[in-house]
């Protein structure tokens, strides 16, 4: 069982993370904001629209299969090995 103190480190370290993400998905967003515009106005097949869905649906699976898996650990974002999970 999880102390406390244990539980409210992981779940600050967790919130920061986050924090952190979303602030550089929208920094990105706004400084590709006018790429993205002209590639749609040049983008005459659909090409574009067609891999963005593609992309969507296997991030929402990859997503959701990493959630499952998901195992508390206090060093597990530091650990060296934490990208060979799926193997376990």
């Amino acid at each position: 069982m999880q102390t406390l103190a244990v539980d409210i480190a992981a779940t600050f370290v967790d919130d920061a993370t986050a924090l952190v993400t979303g602030l550089g998905r929208a920094a990105l967003k706004v400084v590709m904001a006018p790429i993205d515009r002209i590639a749609n106005a040049c983008d005459i097949a659909g090409v574009l629209a067609e891999r963005r869905a593609t992309f969507r649906m296997w991030h929402t699976n990859r997503a959701r299969a990493r959630h499952e898996r998901r195992r508390f650990s206090l060093l597990g974002r530091f650990s060296p090995f934490r990208h060979l999970a799926h193997l376990t």
